[in-house]
């Protein structure tokens, strides 16, 4: 019998940063950290998760002084209230005027699927649903978020397929998951690759 032969492919050491806690009190290192490993791999693009605009200013802070451009997802406009847009008119106007785009689109991983679990005459599973839930529960809610607002970037043309991104989403505000994608558009969404995972809660 054939001695069976075993080819390694190669691998790379990085460090992953974890916080004891989920939570915004986590989005200045955050930040700090994404712009970190984006210079070390040539990464341009930052996307961020931002509600009311304040994360988005830490991280536009943390990247002063570098030639990366910032996107910043926010929540659809009624994700509250009818009608309303939770963004800060002031921060945008300071995001916009600093270079920084701001994407404003349907939650990738709710959107319509949301009306129909909520609905009493319909009701049922949501399968898109059931996948913001398993990566908030395995991983952490700030990937499930990270992960959307990427698919939200690249259906708005903001991020390319071709391109790798840093990306940061966090647990109800701020940030506390940073990591590297490779972007997908919604409707190609098994293409999508999370390459690396640069921060996240240990806890959660």
């Amino acid at each position: 019998m054939s001695a069976r032969k075993i080819v390694c492919m190669g691998y790379t050491t990085k460090d992953i940063h974890y916080f004891d806690h989920p939570g915004p009190a986590n989005t200045a290192d955050a930040a700090r950290f994404a712009v970190e490993r984006a210079q070390t791999l040539g990464i341009k693009k930052i996307v961020v998760a931002s509600t009311s605009g304040a994360t988005a200013l830490a991280f536009l802070d943390a990247m002063k002084d570098t030639d990366m451009n910032l996107i910043v997802v926010t929540h659809a406009v009624g994700f509250s209230k009818p009608g309303e847009w939770e963004f800060s008119p002031d921060a945008a106007e300071r995001l916009r005027a600093a270079g920084a785009a701001i994407v404003t689109g349907t939650h990738a991983l709710s959107g319509l699927e949301r009306a129909l679990s909520r609905s009493p005459r319909v009701g049922g599973g949501s399968r898109t649903e059931a996948i913001a839930e398993a990566l908030r529960r395995t991983i952490a809610v700030g990937l499930k978020v990270a992960v959307e607002c990427v698919l939200i970037a690249a259906d708005q043309g903001r991020v390319s397929p071709e391109e790798e991104v840093l990306a940061a989403g966090g647990t109800i505000e701020g940030a506390d998951t940073v990591c590297v994608i490779r972007p997908a558009h919604t409707a190609s969404f098994f293409d999508l690759q999370v390459r690396e995972i640069i921060a996240m809660p240990r806890v959660r």
